[in-house]
């Protein structure tokens, strides 16, 4: 007998709570007891054999998207197994997701993960995040992970599936690695070096002499990722896939940016930086070796596989044809310093013109990935407009689909994984679906190019997630843990970390 797994059945079965896995190594969340019916959706969900019917789908066609009406799409362990329109045949669980766009599961190509939520709404006014990161990397293990815990959450919940992860630090790394296994997400992790223990005294230095004193420890902490990525590489059924990640070209010299160079190339999975976080990280690079930093990190082979550069302030046209033709991405984060602080600094719309790779990421403030697409078009078209205002220059303005198009199989190309990023057969079962015909959102039904919709959307219009075929958010709901109890944890943590800076002053 076919099950439609309708959001009514799903309410009263509270499958929610019975898909919860037990953090044992934080006690972060804890299964609550479900009804026999949720137990028995649980299992029926667990098979990872099921189709999602959605009114649209963005499908991989004769080697691009294309927005098709009426799809299903058919998971089968791993995989997608089979792509149409109309109803598809057989009794397998269906998910019904009318009124809903059917997307890949989105990747973001910068994310900080355990400082997302410690430093949102303290920093808006013009405050550093650096004292509240300080505290972060402070915390015992438990609730070290309860606050990863919350932020990996938030980004599942608005639809993204995979994160190239920076890590603040090679332990928030590790804490990263355990909620992630537990959760089955799709991971491309590492600890940031310089960590944040030693990051601001060598980021923010007076002289170059602190940078040389920093090489030996900084040598150490490559190796100590290094390491630690050999021994997670492929873990999860290939979920967890751990790349090299240093701070800034700013924060290393020739010698130990070798080193990651070289770790890069053991694993195999490339480098994810910084690139031109500002102004002074140009000046400083050029200062010392006569180039900007994308330009130097290639002469010294950081872009001989995957790389993920975000921000890319002051970029020239030589910047751009580099990452043309070294196959890099640029990473454009709207709200990488806070809502409102650096959304029109980045130079979006002119990557877009130059034909350079371009994903939008999270870095740290905001987790929801649907608001910082709708971000990356709405501030890209405004910085366009202003920029060919004052210059004189044609930019063309940003769309949704371009936004969409980085956020999937973009990205994924940048990784090196073309069964990433795609609704097709054979690519892995990484998939959203947003509302785009309900309230806020749409018309009261799904209107006929629903991407647009996506500027209406938030994380809460998104409805489902899976990744790698195993549920995650059904009906708009988490059900790899108790949400009610992440948001406990989480909050008691950022509450002990706001209590440490009013004892500070930090507030004053």
């Amino acid at each position: 007998m076919t099950q439609n797994i309708s959001r009514r059945a799903f309410m009263r079965g509270a499958a929610a709570a019975s898909l919860v896995p037990v953090l044992g190594t934080a006690g972060l969340v804890g299964a609550q007891p479900p009804s026999p019916e949720g137990a028995r959706l649980a299992r029926r969900l667990k098979t990872r054999d099921f189709v999602v019917e959605a009114s649209y789908g963005l499908l991989w066609r004769n080697g691009r998207p294309e927005v098709v009406p009426d799809v299903f799409v058919r998971v089968r362990g791993n995989d997608i197994v089979e792509v149409g329109t109309g109803r598809a045949r057989g009794t397998m669980e269906r998910i019904n997701a009318e009124g809903q766009l059917l997307l890949p599961g989105f990747i973001s190509g910068h994310t900080h993960a355990a400082s997302g939520s410690p430093t949102r709404g303290l920093i808006e006014s013009g405050r550093s995040y650096q004292r509240p990161i300080e505290l972060v990397e402070q915390l015992p293990e438990d609730q070290l992970d309860a606050l990863t815990a919350y932020n990996i959450a938030e980004l599942v919940r608005s639809g993204c599936t995979s994160h190239v992860e920076m890590s603040l630090s090679l332990r928030q790394a590790q804490s990263y690695v355990r909620v992630a296994r537990q959760w089955h997400v799709r991971g491309f992790p590492g600890g940031m070096v310089p960590g944040t223990a030693r990051l601001f005294p060598i980021w923010r230095r007076s002289n170059d002499a602190i940078l040389a004193e920093s090489v030996s420890a900084t040598l150490a902490e490559i190796d100590a990722n290094r390491v630690y990525a050999l021994s997670i590489r492929g873990a999860e059924d290939g979920l967890i896939m751990p790349m090299m990640t240093p701070h800034a070209a700013d924060t290393h010299t020739p010698e130990t940016m070798r080193a990651v160079v070289a770790a890069a190339r053991e694993l195999g999975t490339g480098i994810h930086t910084h690139l031109a976080q500002g102004s002074g990280e140009v000046r400083t690079v050029q200062r010392a070796h006569g180039v900007s930093p994308a330009q130097w990190l290639a002469t010294l082979g950081a872009f001989d596989g995957p790389f993920f550069g975000a921000h890319m302030t002051a970029a020239t046209a030589d910047d751009w044809s580099l990452l043309q033709q070294r196959g890099g991405v640029y990473v454009h984060c709207p709200s990488g310093g806070g809502a409102g602080n650096s959304s029109g600094s980045q130079p979006y719309p002119e990557a877009l013109a130059a034909g350079a790779a371009t994903n939008v990421g999270i870095d740290t403030h905001s987790n929801d990935y649907v608001e910082n697409l709708k971000l990356a078009v709405i501030c890209g078209r405004a910085r366009a407009r202003l920029v060919n205002q004052l210059s004189g220059t044609k930019l063309p303005l940003p769309s949704v689909m371009q936004a969409v198009a980085g956020a999937t199989h973009g990205a994924a190309d940048g990784l090196r994984r073309p069964d990433l990023g795609r609704i097709a057969v054979g690519a892995k079962a990484d998939l959203c679906t947003i509302e785009v015909g309900g309230l806020l959102v749409g018309s009261g039904a799904a209107g006929p190019e629903p991407l647009h919709n996506l500027l209406y959307a938030n994380g809460h219009s998104v409805r489902h997630v899976f990744t790698q075929g195993y549920a995650q958010v059904l009906h708009g709901q988490l059900v790899v843990a108790d949400e009610q109890q992440l948001l406990r944890d989480g909050g008691k943590v950022v509450q002990t970390i706001w209590a440490q800076l009013r004892a500070e002053g930090w507030f004053s």
